[in-house]
């Protein structure tokens, strides 16, 4: 077993820890735009951000690339196409002539079930490579004894 084998474990765990680390990134961010009917450009209201993941197994099945085989990568940060919800606001700066404000598409209770998931998966990789650590520890201890 070469030593890079070995180490793959962390390689893995830690490709989950940043991706998901920028999942929640953008739930906070979608959190934090919810009520925002223009955007600075002018555009219209805030649309919800969502992260695209892409697994590597299939690259560590096909004898991997440089770097991380296996593991969680971002493929990309993609634009919701939903329209948000019309609500009768007829003093808004950005009502229509009829008085309603296009809402953006972010729905919070959504966005606090993704945080929580997130939160977990991160937790599970923390957790994933604390246990590998543990057995490594464990394991250098049986050669001193």
């Amino acid at each position: 077993m070469q030593n890079n084998d070995l180490f793959q474990h962390f390689d893995i765990s830690a490709s989950g820890l940043q991706a998901e680390r920028l999942r929640m990134q953008v739930i906070a961010k979608n959190i934090a735009n919810a009520q925002v009917t223009r955007m600075g450009d002018g555009s219209g209201p805030y649309r919800r951000k969502e992260v695209q993941f892409a697994h590597e197994m299939g690259r560590a099945m096909g004898g991997g690339r440089a770097g991380v085989p296996g593991g969680v990568r971002v493929e990309g940060i993609y634009e919701s196409s939903e329209e948000g919800a019309l609500v009768y606001r007829p003093g808004h700066p950005d009502a229509d002539e009829n008085g309603n404000v296009r809402m953006p598409n972010v729905d919070v209770s959504v966005e606090m079930v993704d945080l929580l998931l997130a939160s977990r998966a991160y937790e599970a990789n923390l957790n994933s490579i604390r246990a590998f650590q543990e057995m490594m520890r464990q394991t250098l201890g049986i050669g001193r004894q």
